[in-house]
């Protein structure tokens, strides 16, 4: 999806729809394998699938409980789906502009560097920790959760530092706040039917099957 508008509002339609109930969690699935490479838009897939066991777990100790498990498991992986798509369409500019589209040269354009900034540095972790993943293979040295949760530590670590430089150097070279940016957007027809469709998503997670039988008759 090229225009980064209609990208993020159908983002936040099918996750709103996934998270409001199970027939909106699976039509957010239906429209992910509609519009979507599907299973190409995964990135660091090692990641997203410690998401999902993650996620199986806690389902598994809800339906232990006595809870709906099952319906926490597919509206959480329906709603991982389309944050795995959402972030692999992302590139670079896209908050900026968006951000100076909706809220204007200043407050806009400074949340929307703000939001890239966070989405570099997230492309940098993945980078980093496949890295030391790769490395630690070369090396024969034994991988576990241990390895995993120390590496994960000192890359956050390592990121926080690496945002106070960058503050850092922003306000010696004198930035204030607001930039100037121009919006420009591509808004193929493909992108508008899929638009329309995440918003007929968050209309059958909203209103029940029975009702559009209702309305037909």
């Amino acid at each position: 999806m090229q225009d980064p508008r209609i990208r993020i509002l159908a983002a936040c339609l099918l996750s709103a729809a996934a998270f409001i109930s199970l027939i909106g969690a699976v039509a957010a699935v239906a429209w992910w394998l509609l519009f979507t490479p599907r299973l190409r838009c995964i990135r660091h897939r090692m990641a997203v699938f410690a998401a999902w066991a993650l996620f199986c777990v806690v389902s598994l100790v809800i339906y232990l409980s006595g809870g709906d498990g099952i319906s926490y498991l597919v509206r959480m992986t329906a709603i991982l789906l389309i944050g795995t798509w959402l972030y692999a369409d992302s590139v670079q500019g896209d908050f900026p502009v968006l951000g100076t589209w909706l809220l204007g040269p200043k407050t806009g354009f400074e949340l929307g560097m703000t939001a890239g900034m966070a989405m570099q540095s997230a492309d940098g972790l993945g980078d980093d920790f496949a890295r030391v993943r790769l490395a630690s293979a070369q090396k024969q040295v034994p991988w576990g959760i241990r390895s995993a949760i120390s590496v994960g530590r000192v890359l956050v670590c390592d990121a926080l530092v690496r945002a106070d430089e960058m503050a850092e150097l922003l306000a010696v070279r004198g930035y204030r706040r607001g930039g100037t940016c121009c919006p420009r957007f591509r808004t193929p027809v493909w992108d508008i039917a899929a638009g329309v469709c995440a918003g007929a998503v968050i209309l059958v997670a909203v209103i029940p099957v029975s009702e559009f039988f209702i309305l037909y008759r």
